[in-house]
């Protein structure tokens, strides 16, 4: 398993044990030289937001947005999470953004 899709595991297991909604996981490698992984989740309330962010298995290189809690970024290098309250994440719809995208089924990551 890639160094990239551990961290991803991780991630994904830490958004799910703090309940996030609609986890989607975009494989970008083709798209982006930014990163091998894009991973967006949403949580109902700010708490929430800010409780996923502060477990996600390992540490950020950078993490922005954490104090407002509406669209936290945590940049893990070949890992990039994006943490949404629900109003934010369809207003920016990364996944419309980012549609060449791969779509990757949690299995895959698992």
């Amino acid at each position: 398993m890639s160094e990239a899709k551990q961290t991803a595991k991780l991630a994904l297991e830490a958004l799910e044990d703090k309940k996030a909604m609609d986890v989607r996981i975009l494989d970008i490698t083709h798209v982006s030289t930014l990163a091998d992984y894009f991973m967006i989740a949403s949580g109902s309330n700010r708490n929430q937001v800010q409780a996923m962010a502060g477990k996600a298995g390992v540490h950020p290189k950078q993490i922005e947005g954490y104090q407002t809690a509406n669209w936290i970024l945590m940049d893990y290098g070949d890992v990039v999470i994006h943490i949404f309250d629900e109003e934010n994440r369809l207003f920016y719809d990364l996944e419309r953004i980012w549609r060449d995208g791969k779509v990757v089924e949690k299995e895959e990551i698992m």
